[in-house]
């Protein structure tokens, strides 16, 4: 028997909007037809004709922060995943507590998200100098892959790896056949630089320069080169690196590589002085750098974009101080419109979107049962209006803390409702008339 049967004159299949009845049972794609073909069905949806029929997005790079921390929870965090569209994120292992680098922590923080979440929640590993041994033990406990920094994280329950660690870490991970993510910053060419002080936002951007991310990224080809482990860089900011990158791709080296929406959406010349919300780890660099990322996913180069939803309580972002202020934007529930709003006016479409927001964050994290509309595939869809457009107020956000730099913009892009398994987990309020 059919459980329900989404109708549509617009639905993604093979990279192309075409009509069609998506039809599910089980909480899997059972048939695809004609937009009018008839099943035996317990539940029917027809969409509205402006919305699209997508694959449910996918972010692989969010720090939900629970147990531990008042920033961010799972009951929060999926509810906003779910209004975006988003129907699979992944965690990262930093910033609850404790950090998810032994089997024990991941089991601590499986147990807070039970019953708490509205979409579906996969977790990374930590690697820190402290596990190196230890990590078949997280593998086979079920984490999607491993996380580590080459900078201080900032949570000294989480440090970063130096060079001979991170060989070390990488030959384990090629070994476990599994993908080691990395914040690829430089330690040592951020402690050679200026601390950031004051209001001033070129002191933060200073205070991590590209050539952080260059040194950091040349350490991970170079690696992926000599170990043979699949590695991925993320929230890559500064297009000085995306030449290394492409070499490395074009010489067959495992290497992959995202983005971030605030990435392609701000510039630092956006930022005033005091403006603490726009803080984040790599930086929002210069204005020349967004052409050039937009470039990178259109060739390739960069395979995704992910939100880096690094949320805190509003008291740490430092009252305006760039010397106090935690680095990380909160932004779950506006990933896939911010990237979309700018996306449509560079000519990209919703192949694109879907392709850069759901498919290839799946196949990063090794889910091959979504990503994509088709038969055999996990009925996670999401009813998404192009041409919908909304106001960003931070305070209506689902997110625990409503502080953003996308406080006040117009975004294009909405979606009207959600499904994961083929249950409903999001549908829009319907304007009294």
């Amino acid at each position: 028997m059919i459980d329900l049967v989404l109708r549509a004159e617009r639905v993604l299949l093979d990279g192309e909007l075409r009509a069609a009845s998506v039809a599910i049972a089980n909480g899997m794609v059972v048939e695809v037809g004609p937009v009018d073909a008839g099943f035996t069905v317990t539940t029917e949806v027809t969409l509205q004709p402006e919305t699209v029929l997508l694959p449910g997005f996918v972010d692989t790079h969010v720090h939900v922060d629970d147990p531990g921390t008042d920033w961010e929870g799972f009951a929060t965090a999926t509810a906003a995943a779910a209004a975006a569209g988003i129907t699979t994120l992944v965690d990262m292992p930093l910033d609850s507590v404790p950090v998810t680098t032994t089997v024990a922590a991941l089991r601590i923080k499986q147990a807070a998200a039970a019953g708490n979440c509205h979409v579906s929640v996969g977790y990374w590993g930590g690697v820190v100098p402290e596990n190196l041994g230890d990590l078949t033990a997280l593998a086979a406990a079920g984490v999607a892959g491993f996380k580590c920094f080459l900078a201080d994280s900032g949570n000294p329950d989480f440090g970063h790896l130096d060079a001979a660690q991170f060989r070390s870490a990488a030959a384990r991970i090629a070994d476990l056949g599994s993908v080691l993510l990395v914040h690829a910053e430089s330690d040592d060419v951020i402690e050679a630089s200026a601390p950031p002080s004051g209001v001033d936002y070129e002191s933060f951007l200073g205070s991590r320069p590209a050539a952080a991310e260059e040194d950091a990224v040349g350490l991970v080809i170079e690696t992926a080169r000599a170990t043979g482990a699949r590695l991925h860089v993320v929230h890559v900011s500064s297009a000085t690196v995306l030449p290394a990158l492409a070499e490395a791709k074009r010489d067959g080296i495992a290497v992959s590589a995202e983005t971030c929406p605030h990435y392609l959406t701000f510039a630092a010349e956006d930022v005033g002085d005091g403006a603490t919300e726009y803080a984040a780890y790599p930086p929002i660099r210069h204005d020349r750098n967004r052409d050039p990322l937009w470039a990178a996913l259109f060739d390739g180069t960069l395979d995704m974009v992910v939100s880096d939803h690094s949320p805190c309580a509003p008291e740490l972002k430092g009252d305006g101080d760039f010397g106090r202020a935690f680095g990380g934007i909160s932004s779950l529930e506006l990933g896939p419109s911010a990237v979309w709003t700018h996306a449509a006016e560079r000519g990209f479409g919703l192949p694109e979107l879907s392709r850069w927001m759901a498919e290839r964050p799946a196949a990063l994290a090794g889910l091959t049962d979504r990503g994509r509309i088709a038969v055999g595939l996990r009925a996670d869809l999401c009813a998404f209006d192009p041409d919908g457009s909304g106001v960003v107020d931070g305070s209506r956000l689902r997110h625990r803390h409503g502080v953003t730099p996308y406080d006040g913009m117009t975004l294009r892009g909405t979606v009207a409702q959600t499904w994961v398994a083929g249950r409903s987990a999001y549908e829009r309020a319907a304007v009294p008339a």
